[in-house]
């Protein structure tokens, strides 16, 4: 199921606070040198890379000297720590002649379509120009509506926007395993898994660590999404030697998650993963299998409920039986669509998600 990465392609690799400051206290120098050596060997070997880096509230806390315990003392402790961060990265990748830029995103950048684009083209020429994209969300100003809520999806997103042929998260585990291996001696390491397998939904436990906002379940969402653009992910210790070289030759290190065998487009990608979704739509068995098995638009039939207030052109979730199905870019207001529950989709004028504006996340799509 593994395979090497091609000569040249982009790797995005993704590093958390567990990682970065293991004692949950200021950031290890020792650990944020090593990350900057694997990404160091991977740009030597000819594949550009952008790190992913949590560790900007562990870099402010000793400045503050406390750990913030409310959502303006993280954002001052991201203030004062992102500087700090960047500064040591800087110094660190120019010892290996390497250029650091500094990249911070929120959710309302990516959620409008030509920015998204003016993210995708910095991230690429920054790739193509040789300087290492240190990419972080923007907490000092960050919102909740507007927070990815973790640096596991911003990894997936960013693996999107640059075009990447792997993605590799790095944190305090070996990887997955088939249970929990602080509670259970039987937990064994899953070596490979495919995106879709359920394999995945029985290990999604666990809680985030003292500085963290990931833990297993981010991981595995994480490594879905990138799946959808035909992007492979290793889960690793960040303290295995050599642990990103070895992931991207191949070598049995982590977990391995299988990706999508093909691709969604490039617009795609943005309305399942650039776009916050404003609402919800509930519909029934026929609809699933017209959108699963048929690759037909949603209609208003098989609507069975509607969950927010939104107008036509919101992005929206569409859920049955509690399992997300697809997301999709509306045709109609909440109004209108409640309006036509389970009524023939002429009677509000057309259909509720058309299918070029709509993207099936489960198996068995047309």
């Amino acid at each position: 199921m593994r395979s090497s990465l091609a000569s040249g392609a982009a790797v995005v690799v993704k590093v958390g606070s567990s990682s970065l400051a293991p004692h949950g206290g200021g950031l290890d120098p020792e650990a944020v040198e090593q990350i900057v050596d694997h990404v160091a060997a991977l740009v030597a070997a000819g594949h550009p890379t952008a790190l992913v880096s949590s560790g900007a509230v562990a870099a402010g806390i000793p400045v503050l000297g406390s750990r913030p315990t409310d959502l303006p003392g993280f954002q001052v402790a991201a203030a004062v720590g992102q500087s700090r961060l960047m500064e040591r990265y800087t110094a660190l990748f120019a010892e290996h002649d390497l250029t650091a830029g500094q990249v911070l995103l929120t959710k309302d950048v990516l959620a409008n379509r030509q920015q998204y684009l003016n993210a995708r083209e910095t991230l690429s020429r920054m790739l193509a120009l040789g300087v290492v994209p240190i990419v972080n969300e923007n907490d000092s100003v960050g919102v909740e509506e507007l927070r990815f809520g973790d640096n596991d999806r911003l990894a997936a997103v960013v693996s999107h926007l640059a075009g990447a042929g792997m993605l590799v998260l790095l944190t305090d585990t070996p990887g997955l395993f088939s249970g929990d291996p602080r509670l259970d001696d039987q937990a064994e390491l899953i070596a490979a898994v495919r995106h879709n397998d359920e394999a995945l939904d029985e290990v999604v436990q666990g809680a985030p660590g003292p500085l963290g906002s990931g833990g297993v379940a981010t991981k595995v969402a994480a490594a879905r999404m990138a799946a959808w653009s035909g992007i492979p992910t290793v889960i690793a210790h960040a303290k295995e030697p050599d642990v990103v070289a070895r992931a991207v030759a191949g070598e049995e290190i982590g977990t391995w998650i299988a990706p999508h065998t093909s691709a969604l487009p490039a617009r795609k990608l943005w309305i399942a993963f650039g776009q916050p979704a404003e609402g919800s739509l509930t519909i029934d068995a026929g609809a699933v299998a017209a959108l699963v098995e048929r690759g037909k638009s949603l209609l208003a039939v098989g609507v069975t409920g509607v969950s927010g207030r939104f107008e036509a052109g919101a992005a929206l979730e569409v859920e049955s039986e509690g399992n997300l199905v697809a997301k999709g870019l509306s045709e109609l207001s909440s109004a209108d669509i409640e309006a036509t529950v389970g009524r023939s989709s002429t009677d509000a004028g057309g259909v509720v998600i058309h299918r070029d504006q709509l993207v099936v996340l489960v198996s068995g799509n047309a």
